[in-house]
């Protein structure tokens, strides 16, 4: 599940943490999607059916990892000797550089990559400051800094990464460089417009991530 809760992936409402996966299994994740009269009945699937599903099709899958480390990385290391094919298709990526590093310290030789945005601590991904409090808001300003640095310059080594999921705005072909000359392949998220897809495919020549290939979608962030 991408949120906190399930009200805008599924039909259902709540908190996540709050719900069974018996009750979150009744949930139907196309409910919102704009192509659910096309799948009226889906049903959200454990992770090794979604890698079934994924592998059948020949899809390289991103395991994006929201948190909870340590069980993140026990449920993926099954996949991995489970599906070994996954090594040639997947990336387990997050925003959390402990997840990555757990990860590679259980299996070295799973790819693997951070994800970024800048001031995602202090700002909503639409750029409304998260905290009413000054104080607090500075405090968090000043950790994105922190954070910002350490991602660029320390953790993208410790957590030996293959790839950097840097947010669509902040890429440029000087940043693309950068990455290029640590031997870090920069993969930008989530470019949803065709003006968009075509400057990252004529001009930053880089790979992106997408809701759609075939239409505009609503920006994420």
């Amino acid at each position: 599940m991408h949120d906190s809760t399930v009200d805008r992936t599924t039909d259902g409402t709540g908190r996540l943490c709050d719900l069974t996966f018996e009750q979150i299994r009744k949930l139907n994740p196309a409910a919102n999607h704009r192509l659910r009269n096309n799948f009226p009945d889906e049903k959200i699937p454990t992770l090794r059916e979604a890698v079934a599903e994924c592998l059948n099709h020949n899809l390289t899958i991103y395991f994006d990892v929201k948190g909870h480390a340590n069980m993140a990385t026990v449920a993926l290391k099954k996949a991995y000797l489970e599906f070994p094919q996954l090594y040639n298709n997947s990336i387990v990526c997050s925003f959390l550089p402990d997840v990555i590093y757990k990860m590679r310290q259980a299996d070295q030789n799973v790819v693997t990559a951070l994800t970024h945005r800048p001031w995602s601590l202090s700002y909503t991904g639409d750029g409304k400051p998260r905290y009413n409090s000054v104080w607090k808001q500075s405090v968090f300003v000043m950790m994105d800094i922190l954070l910002d640095w350490s991602m660029h310059n320390i953790l993208w080594y410790l957590c030996g990464i293959s790839a950097f999921l840097m947010q669509k705005d902040f890429v440029s072909p000087a940043y693309l460089n950068k990455w290029s000359a640590k031997g870090i392949q920069v993969v930008g998220w989530t470019v949803n417009t065709f003006d968009e897809k075509s400057y990252y495919e004529s001009h930053l020549a880089s790979s992106y991530i997408t809701d759609s290939m075939l239409e505009d979608c609503a920006p994420q962030f």
